[in-house]
């Protein structure tokens, strides 16, 4: 998962150099309370369930319950990263103060090859009319092709999506990562039921050999929102070669979670589905495909005869939900304080995606 981490930020380094080469007459710098530019794009997720974990050897023992809880920090640490890069991204064009439409071309210092930024307003996109648009395209020359970012968003309330393509934004970047997108949709009007929310989806992300780790992914989409100190997350993980067991493959880590920003703990319900299962149902993906009704099937699929204590000795960390603090997973079914208590109460009420539908899932930009 370190290829996944460097292409993450590829568009932090990119971005931080994007206005050096216009000429200062083109942006136009005016009074700070003019700027068009959003202030936030992003809601932060605790350190408790949103980490770089490990990743355990696939020639190691399989999997263990603190495992998988453990691999669902991580996996949520990679959605929060790429929504840093949309946000430092932001932040950077809102410093030169951007206060109409306007076009031109730059050379980038990265790859040294031509980009060519639109900004525009009222512009349509899935069935919303968005206050500000920008486009920017490698070389220029089809703004239907070569697309490395487009940004749509509205002042007030602060919300939009942004979508990106990284080896577009620096051709340096490796050709595996050709097809890599990841969007962000961001909103700060309350619609959902949160004070402000975003929505990470990320595809296309090539795979590592399953030899050397087979859990790597392919595809993450998760909701975060928050209400005051409280951080409510759900999603999915898709993960095409993962195995525990029996040897079959395609696993979805279908997720809720909750944490407190001011403590740093955390609360995590995890199931284990079929990565092509079709189900929305909140029972399906997180009980019945519990990590250990799953671990419990295949367990017993390919050693019918094993010892029952054994197994329970195995499973001790799989019970649901798993309970974290800034260090990790700490255990798991049993709340290690009261002060958990009311996290347990928000994950029983989040549902994860529908595997299926993440399966099929496609980032594209506005043609």
């Amino acid at each position: 998962m370190k290829k996944v981490k460097v292409i993450l930020t590829v568009g932090v380094l990119f971005f931080g150099l994007i206005f050096q080469s216009c000429q200062k007459n083109e942006l136009d710098p005016v009074n700070e309370n003019e700027n068009i530019m959003p202030e936030r794009f992003k809601v932060d997720i605790p350190n408790s369930i949103s980490s770089v974990s490990y990743y355990k050897d696939a020639n190691v023992d399989t999997l263990q319950g603190n495992d998988i809880y453990e691999h669902l920090r991580t996996f949520i640490h990679i959605g929060e990263a790429a929504a840093d890069i949309v946000g430092e991204i932001i932040l950077v064009i809102s410093w030169h103060n951007l206060s109409q439409p306007m076009s031109f071309t730059y050379v980038s210092d990265d790859d040294g090859r031509p980009k060519y930024v639109v900004i525009i307003e009222n512009a349509p996109f899935e069935g919303y009319t968005w206050q500000y648009k920008m486009t920017i395209t490698d070389e220029g020359a089809d703004q239907n092709e070569n697309t490395a970012m487009q940004i749509f968003w509205d002042k007030s309330p602060t919300k939009g999506i942004a979508i990106l393509n990284p080896y577009n934004i620096d051709r340096t970047t490796d050709p595996i990562y050709a097809e890599t997108m990841y969007r962000i949709d961001y909103s700060e009007g309350s619609e959902m039921g949160y004070t402000h929310h975003m929505i990470v989806t990320i595809d296309g992300l090539p795979l590592e050999d399953p030899l050397t780790n087979p859990y790597s992914l392919s595809t993450l989409k998760m909701f975060v929102g928050k209400n005051g100190d409280v951080v409510s997350v759900y999603g999915n993980s898709e993960h095409p070669n993962a195995t525990f067991f029996t040897g079959e493959a395609g696993f979805d880590w279908a997720f809720t979670a909750a944490g407190k920003n001011s403590t740093d703990i955390g609360v995590a319900e995890v199931g284990l589905p079929s990565n092509t299962l079709n189900s929305s149902d909140h029972y399906t993906l997180l009980v019945e495909n519990s990590i250990k009704n799953v671990f419990t099937e295949q367990i017993y699929a390919v050693w019918p005869w094993i010892d029952p204590e054994t197994v329970e000795v195995y499973l001790y960390n799989t019970d649901a939900p798993g309970f974290f603090n800034q260090y990790g997973f700490i255990q798991g079914g049993t709340a290690p304080s009261p002060a958990y208590n009311s996290l347990i109460s928000i994950i029983a009420g989040l549902t994860p995606y529908n595997p299926a539908v993440i399966n099929e899932l496609e980032i594209l930009f506005d043609n």
